[in-house]
């Protein structure tokens, strides 16, 4: 197995929070084993403490990773959400228990030997895509209980048996666009020995898009985290920021970070 760049400590994929007016929906995050924590950010939960009276609508915005997802009393239907450019927004049944798995930008594809680009901005039966693991989790939790250590072990062994071959200068400009946040210039600061054309191909198959897609997201990501420092992160001015937000989004920024 390759060196592994150090994803973990370059990039942390925000999702946002959410309000509801009966405060009956709780979202936790979990850390996977240390083992595993390389190849996957975290392991989430939503749902429903009770009942809900009022429509819900959950919004995930682009953070470059990829997912694994089921509704825990049905483990049987589970999906996988490709790298996506732009938010999604889901209206969910009164009473739900989603259980995921996010797994850090290129690492599904690794493992599971798939072409990113094929499940770009769309969810997916992952039986279609992955069958072996669609497999596991309908067996696994068909008792309607969620335990990461299910999970831990599930992954653990199957890296176990898996080989890394994706290029080294695949990793490299990957750990380059995290580090500098998305402020970078795919045919300047990009490693040199590899053709433009060459370094995209290798993005959309591991990544889901070309190195430029995966950068705006990165700096669409760090202003979640430091939103009044949006000059700092490459956007020419406050209207490309507020339609570039707002893309990635689904809201302006002044209603996402109220004064």
């Amino acid at each position: 197995m390759k060196t592994l760049p150090d994803i973990r400590s370059l990039y942390a994929p925000v999702q946002p929070g959410f309000s509801h007016p009966a405060e009956g929906v709780a979202y936790q995050e979990f850390l996977p084993d240390p083992r595993l924590q390389d190849y996957i950010y975290c392991y989430w939960q939503l749902k429903t403490r009770y009942p809900l009276t009022e429509p819900f609508h959950y919004r995930v915005v682009a953070d470059g990773c990829m997912d694994i997802y089921f509704e825990l009393a049905q483990p049987e239907r589970s999906y996988v959400m490709g790298f996506s450019n732009s938010f999604v927004e889901y209206a969910l049944a009164p009473s739900f228990n989603y259980v995921g798995v996010r797994f850090f930008p290129s690492m599904f594809p690794q493992l599971y030997k798939i072409n990113a680009a094929e499940l770009s901005n769309q969810a997916l039966m992952l039986d279609e895509v992955v069958p072996a693991l669609a497999g596991f989790l309908s067996g696994a939790f068909a008792e309607g209980d969620f335990s990461p250590a299910m999970l831990d072990a599930h992954f653990l062994r199957h890296i176990s048996q898996t080989t890394f071959d994706a290029d080294n200068r695949l990793y490299e400009s990957v750990s380059l666009i995290l580090a500098q946040a998305g402020t970078v210039s795919v045919e300047k600061d990009l490693p040199q020995g590899i053709g433009v054309r060459q370094l995209r191909r290798l993005f959309e198959f591991y990544i889901g898009d070309t190195p430029k897609e995966f950068s705006r997201i990165v700096r669409f990501q760090k202003t979640l985290q430091s939103p009044k420092h949006y000059l700092d992160a490459g956007y020419y001015d406050q209207a490309h920021f507020i339609k570039e937000f707002k893309s990635l989004y689904g809201l302006t920024p002044g209603k996402v970070f109220p004064k």
